[in-house]
Formats: C-alpha cells, structure tokens, sequence
C-alpha cells in the first residue's frame, strides 16, 4: 500500500506541477530523486500545517521563483528555512529575506527540501542532496533570469545554515550520483550568510543541541565540513545563550581564516536561537563587493569633527603630585577630561583612550575623538584618558598605562555622584594596544597594578563592561608585535597577564578580519568569556585591517562600527537612564 501511495504521488505531483506559478522541481522525477523515503514530503509549514494537505501531492523538493527584481544587481541569493530538518518552518524569515534582498537587487529563490529527517542516513542527507542539485539547477538557470552564475549566495537558518555550510564548504564532494547532464555542472556556491547554524560541533552533529555546549575536551568542529577549494566566503551571525553551540560558528571563522577566506562573524549576548544580524550580513555583501562597488571611503574625524553635543570639558591630572609610581621621565603626566553632554539621557559613564603600540597615545586622535563625540550625542558622559607612553624602561609595556587605568576609574568612581552619575556604570574602550589595556582592566580589577597610595585607592576598579576595538598582544604569537601565524592555531594562547578574575566584566569586541594583529585576539576573549559564563559581544570585519575605522565606506561595518557600541549598552540595560 505504501508503494501504490508513493506511485500515485508522482502523478499528484505532475499534475500540481503544471497548474504552479514559477515552481520548479529538483529531480527529473520521483524515481531518480535519490534516497526516496515514503514519509519525507517537500513543503513549507504554512502548507503541511495547513487543512486539508494531501502528502502524497507534496514530494517532490522544488525551487520557488520570486519576481526579478526591479535594479537587478545580476546576482541570485536561494533562501533555506531552518526546522530542525524535520520541517521547513521559516516562514517570517524567508518572506523578510526576500523583500529585503530583492529591493537590493538579487533575484530570489526560496529551496524547498525533503523533511523530516530521513531514515537510516544522516540527518542530513537528503537535504544535502536536494541543496546540490538546487545549486545546480540555479546555475543553469543564470542566462534565462539575467544573473551571474558566479554570483550565488545562500541566506539561511539554523538546520538550513547547516545545509548552506555544506554547500559552501563541501562542494566538491558528491552528496549523490548524477541523475542527469545537469549533474555535471559544478554545485559550489559564491558566499553564504549563515544564521545561527546547528550541529555543527561534535557534540551535535547527529541532529541534537551541543550537548557540551560545543567546546572543551573531546568537541571539535564536525568533520562534515571538508572545507574544500572551493569553501566560499561566509558571514555567521549567532546568539551567545544558543543551545545550537555559538561556538560552532567561532569554529567554522577559524578554519576560514587558516584557510585565508574572508570572512565575518558576529556574536550578540544573551540570545537564543534565532535570525539576528542581518544588517551585518548586507553590510559584509557590501564590503566584499557582491552589492557593487564601494562609495569612496570617508576619514572618520571629518564625520564626527564637531564637539556641539559636548556641554562641558574638565581636565584634571591622574595622580598627585610626587604619587605617581614607576616615574620616568621620558613618560610624561597623565591626566583626563571630563566630557559633559548637553543632554544628558543615562548616569552612565565610558571612559575612552587611543592605542598607539604603548610608544604613544592621543585622547583627541581617530580612535577617541569620534567615540566621545558619538556618545556625547546620545546623552552619555566620557572621560578621555591620556595615559603614559612610550613603554616603560625595565618593565612589561602596558605597566605604567595599567597603573594610570587602574587610578583614573578610582577617580572617575570618586567623582561620579557629585556630578549626578552612577559609580556603579563605568565601562572603559580603547583601540589596538588600548584594546590590550581594556582587556586588563577588565579582566584583572583585583590584580594590583601599584602600590596604594592615598585614600581613593582604597575604591574598587572593578568596571561593569568593556569595549575592546582590535585589541592587541592578546595571544601567545603576538605578545609583542604582530600575530605571527595570526593566532588561528590551539598553540596561541591567552596572554598571560589576563587574569580573569571574579571581577571579570563582559566586553563588545570590534576586529578586522584582515588584521595583522589578529582577529582571533578577540574570537579567543569571546571564547573564554563564554566558558567563564560572561555573555560577551563579537563583531569581525572582512577584509579589514588594523585601523579599520580611520576611513570606511559608507553602508559597511567599518563605517557604522559605533553603532554596535550603544546596541550593546542598550541590550546589556548599562545605559539606561
């Protein structure tokens, strides 16, 4: 009986087929679609779910045209609904994905799979199979719908991000035996955007949660993945609290990176499983060129040049006189500014300096001026901080900026109530090797950088979040100078002075993928935080540099980086009123 079912759905299926608009089928029939099981069907939820819905009419995995876009920009994106792959249940995602996609120009084609799972396979198989087969079929389609066939990217959702993963990583190898002369043109695919993937660490590789939340002893990326010379560039976008590992997609960056393929990841705290970050996911389809070409990038210091949201400015020294410890005097008097805003929306306060290889640091500078002026405008006090430099005579570089850190949050905590703000909501940023500063102040406040010299140093230094932008010196193969082999490898460890306290605070971390002090600085803090249980914030830039902000072009990641800045405060509730 199952086998006359199965028969007579092929029937059901041609005759549906001819009454469709712009539906396209994968197989040549439902006797060449391989590994045919009698209990998969190819439907969204809206239609399964829906009365009166006949299986047996609904077997065959299909390609669903959109309209072609009106400014076509000659490139395609397929859209795959995640479901766990027991159904195809995005159906918000997908219809938001093809809005916003199509008014930027892609031809849209939403890929219809075979679920649920199949039996006696991986749980993956033949959805695999039919993804193959649809890229083909895209591919084919390229000249009659005007797109480049060079020009395909996926957007999709959890067990479908695993299905995109396959496809851009695993193309070379054959998910099924060719059924036709179509099967002979090549499956891979030009870029993939890939929300919240699942199963992609060995913990959860068969279909379930990561059941050691993706890392630790015996947990590695799935060896699914074969990372092929094909493997195309990717941007994953994942939450922090994610049962499906967030780990899996620093995982996935990592080899990316060893393998020299641009590519972005971005990690929001304190979020489940979910689509989140899709703005990210245009602006790196921006960066990389798949948009067009890019807008003549803009210095930063000419977007933010004026001080007209500032209300006042106050200057004082860090220490007293003859307090200050490890004096030398090529180091100059550190000091800070009070920046007042006109209106005042939060008693919060961020306390900013520069990089500058520890050999100098400029408080009015690219890395600083911009920021304080950002959140001045928001309503937000800053207090710039000039520490010393250049690098201390017979000590560790960051010694003597540490020292002057550590007094200027005691002071800024000191004076906070008098001025009508919150000792209690201070947060420290800084860029390169002011990153490497933020990151001990945040992750060593009960580590002693001096001597306690007076009354204020009997005040805690503890700070409630960090901002770290392109941190430096971060890992084992970069103390110093540069990341060697650009810390992609399990050698490169954590620096050792880091000393993660019970005081260590959470942290937004901004990084160029192209950095030579590397990207993985910032992966591995985020990784270690997690283990800790700090829900900390990720952002990689592709083909960014060290600097990435001094010019961008408009509408990428380098340009609106300050943005990400209030997001965080405002999802981690540190600016509110």
């Amino acid at each position: 009986m199952k086998r006359k079912a199965f028969l007579l759905g092929i029937l059901l299926w041609e005759c549906s087929l001819a009454m469709a608009q712009d539906i396209q089928p994968l197989w040549p029939s439902l006797k060449k679609m391989p590994d045919a099981q009698p209990h998969q069907i190819a439907a969204m939820t809206d239609v399964s779910l829906a009365n009166g819905f006949l299986p047996q009419k609904h077997r065959m995995p299909y390609l669903q045209w959109y309209a072609a876009p009106e400014h076509p920009n000659g490139a395609c994106m397929i859209l795959i609904s995640g479901g766990a792959y027991q159904n195809c249940c995005d159906i918000r995602p997908v219809a938001q994905w093809e809005e916003a996609l199509t008014a930027l120009g892609f031809q849209c084609v939403n890929l219809v799979y075979r679920t649920p799972r199949p039996q006696g396979l991986p749980v993956y198989q033949s959805a695999w199979e039919d993804g193959q087969r649809a890229v083909r079929l895209v591919r084919a389609e390229a000249g009659k719908r005007h797109f480049d066939p060079e020009r395909i990217g996926t957007v999709s959702m959890s067990a479908g991000s695993h299905l995109a993963l396959l496809l851009g990583t695993s193309s070379l190898t054959r998910a099924y035996t060719p059924v036709d002369a179509l099967d002979s043109l090549s499956c891979h695919i030009n870029w993939a955007l890939l929300h919240a993937p699942a199963y992609v660490t060995t913990d959860g590789e068969t279909g379930t949660p990561a059941i050691r939340d993706g890392y630790g002893p015996g947990v590695s990326l799935s060896p699914v993945f074969r990372f092929d010379a094909r493997t195309c560039p990717m941007v994953l976008m994942h939450g922090g609290a994610d049962p499906y590992s967030p780990n899996g997609s620093t995982l996935v960056y990592r080899q990316l990176r060893r393998m020299g393929i641009p590519a972005e990841v971005h990690i929001y705290p304190d979020r489940g499983h979910g689509v989140m970050g899709f703005d990210r996911a245009v602006e790196f389809m921006r960066q990389m060129g798949f948009l067009g070409p890019l807008e003549a990038e803009v210095p930063i210091m000419d977007r933010f040049s004026s001080d007209h949201d500032r209300a006042d400015c106050k200057k004082e020294p860090v220490w007293p006189d003859g307090k200050m410890p490890d004096v030398q005097e090529d180091q100059g008097l550190p000091y800070i500014e009070w920046h007042f805003p006109k209106n005042r929306t939060t008693r919060a306060i961020q306390i900013i300096y520069s990089g500058g290889s520890y050999e100098g640091n400029d408080p009015d500078g690219f890395e600083v001026a911009p920021a304080r002026r950002y959140l001045n405008a928001k309503g937000m006090t800053v207090v710039t901080l000039r520490y010393r430099t250049p690098r201390p005579k017979g000590l560790p570089k960051h010694i003597s900026a540490w020292e002057d850190l550590q007094r200027a949050i005691r002071l800024v905590r000191s004076e906070a109530s008098a001025y009508g703000l919150d000792p209690d909501r201070i947060g420290i940023m800084g860029s390169s090797a002011g990153g490497h500063l933020t990151l001990m102040g945040t992750t060593s406040a009960r580590h002693q950088a001096y001597l306690p010299i007076d009354e204020l140093d009997k005040l805690p230094c503890k700070v409630q979040w960090g901002i770290a932008i392109y941190p430096a010196y971060s890992l084992s193969d970069g103390l110093e100078v540069t990341n060697r082999e650009g810390g992609n490898g399990d050698s490169a460890t954590l620096a050792p002075e880091y000393s993660f306290d019970l005081d260590t605070a959470p942290l937004l971390m901004v990084h160029g993928d192209s950095d030579p002090w590397a990207a993985m600085n910032s992966v591995k803090i985020w990784e270690k935080h997690r283990a800790m249980g700090i829900q900390s914030e990720l952002h990689t830039l592709a083909l960014r540099r060290h600097c990435f902000q001094r010019t961008a072009s408009p509408g990428t990641g380098s340009y609106t980086y300050l943005d990400r800045i209030w997001e965080f405060l405002t999802a981690k509730g540190f600016n509110r009123p």
